[in-house]
């Protein structure tokens, strides 16, 4: 069915007519190796969950939804159209993604596939996962986050057809019961892989070698995730074509920025009512996460310095006019800590041991590893459950640290992101799974690549109605002298957009291929 690379083939086809228009205990089955980034942590006994929810484990209800179907589990399937109405909601402020899913789904570029999804379950996820059905993808999806997922979205994917897998306040070992029941299905295999942390790429590699070996792509869009298919691929261990989404502009720039600047403010204040003017604040990582928190607490009187590793990174935090420190020299003083590393320890027992009391410690990365919570639970430590997502660890002295949602992601545990910005990583997502299953063969190797350029760009025109936005067009001379297609891409492959990405072998590689969808177009 592939095609030689001098032809169009069937994704060519599809997104050359798309680029036209850019208008209770369970069982723990494998190693806590397996992954140090969504359960590392030690799982609160308190769900997340209401306190009128019932209490039974989704594992030991039986439920069916109006079809029939029980190949799913969810909270409560009668949330459902509580949940449809979430769904519609979002949908209103996500109008490229609902514009590719009208597009593209007479041409199903999608149709054969089977995706097997490791997300938060949000609103705004549903409608990606619906999109994907639409363009023709069967779809088994589960939760990367332990606290993220909205009830009744699950509930209502899970009406729609969607084998679902997850619920808000999962333990760890439900984690990882959800994730291979999205897998080991009879009769069912999948060939497509979207992931968010890393986790259930992991988990099917390490358990479930041979469907590994027969996935066609891999779709990647944490910084924690980016970073275990490197260390795959480095140690030849990487035997399917692989897609950094983070890493593409349309997600660096947009979803890790503009998403944290304002969800910051929200998980903050919906858990702690605090605010902002004169406190002292300190952000661990100036990547694009740490930037718009740190923009966020600015503007809003914060008093805010910053923690860096790169020295490039903490030059820019320098020139945007915030104190470039080491933690243990201002530890002391802080009213609020804030990780945006996607590293570990970064935060440790004796960090925690000098913080002032009533100081607020929260994570803004993926990984659950940032914040050392595990050090925390030892005799001499009282934990107080006070509100929703919110524990008081208090010392023998009396002193407390107010930690929120036990060191996890703040903003999808304790509050929500903008629908806006998510249609744009979730259109990226989307055309990234249609470019790796409907790559002819050859056209990528065993290897982690960067969505192509011209992708970015078209990604970046479809939201541009939104603002009434009109893009200024070249005119012959001036793309002759600029040297450029005068349908895109618009800048070089190696241009940054102000982005600290890494630059692999495989970037380049894009230039042959950018130069294609330039001529399709």
């Amino acid at each position: 069915m592939f095609m030689s690379l001098s032809l169009p083939h069937p994704l060519f086809f599809h997104t050359s007519i798309l680029l036209k228009f850019p208008t209770k205990t369970g069982r723990r089955s494998l190693s806590r190796s397996i992954s140090q980034s969504s359960t590392d942590s030690y799982s609160s006994a308190a769900s997340y969950t209401d306190s009128s929810d019932d209490e039974t484990s989704p594992r030991e209800k039986t439920q069916v939804n109006s079809k029939g179907s029980s190949d799913f589990c969810v909270k409560n399937i009668k949330q459902a159209e509580f949940g449809r109405r979430e769904i519609e909601i979002a949908e209103q402020d996500m109008s490229a993604l609902i514009s590719l899913r009208k597009r593209a789904q007479g041409e199903k570029p999608l149709a054969g596939s089977k995706v097997v999804g490791c997300t938060h379950i949000t609103a705004q996820t549903a409608v990606l996962i619906e999109t994907l059905v639409a363009l023709g993808a069967q779809c088994r999806w589960t939760a990367c986050n332990i606290y993220s997922t909205q009830n009744e979205v699950a509930a209502a994917l899970a009406e729609s057809g969607v084998s679902v897998f997850a619920w808000k306040g999962e333990s760890e070992d439900d984690f990882w019961w959800c994730i291979d029941r999205c897998v080991n299905v009879e009769g069912w295999q999948a060939n497509m892989i979207l992931d968010d942390g890393g986790d259930l790429t992991h988990w099917v590699y390490k358990k479930y070698p041979s469907v590994f070996k027969k996935v066609r792509g891999i779709v990647e869009e944490s910084v924690t995730g980016v970073h275990r298919l490197y260390q795959l691929s480095k140690a030849g261990k990487l035997c399917v074509p692989a897609m950094n989404v983070n890493d593409s502009v349309t997600k660096q720039k947009f979803d890790n920025l503009y998403c944290c600047r304002e969800s910051i403010l929200d998980g903050l204040k919906r858990t702690t009512d605090v605010m902002f003017g004169g406190k002292q604040v300190v952000v661990c990582g100036y990547g694009e996460v740490g930037k718009g928190c740190c923009s966020a607490l600015k503007a809003l009187g914060a008093i805010v310095c910053v923690t860096e590793i790169d020295p490039i990174c903490a030059l820019q935090a320098c020139m945007d006019g915030f104190r470039v420190v080491k933690l243990n020299e201002v530890v002391r003083q802080m009213d609020m800590v804030i990780t945006c590393t996607g590293n570990k320890n970064v935060v440790t027992r004796e960090h925690l041991d000098r913080m002032k009391n009533g100081c607020i410690v929260c994570n803004m990365g993926h990984s659950n590893t940032e914040i050392d919570v595990a050090s925390l639970r030892t005799p001499e430590l009282t934990w107080e459950r006070v509100r929703s997502q919110v524990d008081h660890v208090i010392w023998p002295d009396g002193k407390r640290v107010i930690l929120l949602a036990e060191g996890r992601l703040l903003n999808l545990s304790c509050s929500t992101v903008p629908s806006f910005v998510l249609s744009i990583t979730a259109t990226t997502q989307a055309l990234a799974l249609i470019e790796l299953y409907n790559a002819p063969e050859g056209r990528y190797k065993q290897d982690v690549y960067l969505l192509p350029k011209k992708m970015d760009e078209y990604v970046a025109s479809l939201h541009l109605p939104n603002f009434d936005a009109h893009l200024t067009e070249l005119s012959d001379e001036q793309a002759k002298y600029m040297g450029l297609n005068k349908n895109g891409p618009f800048k070089p492959n190696y241009y940054r957009y102000d982005r600290g990405s890494k630059t692999t072998q495989n970037d380049f590689d894009y230039v042959q291929y950018t130069h294609f969808y330039c001529n399709v177009v």
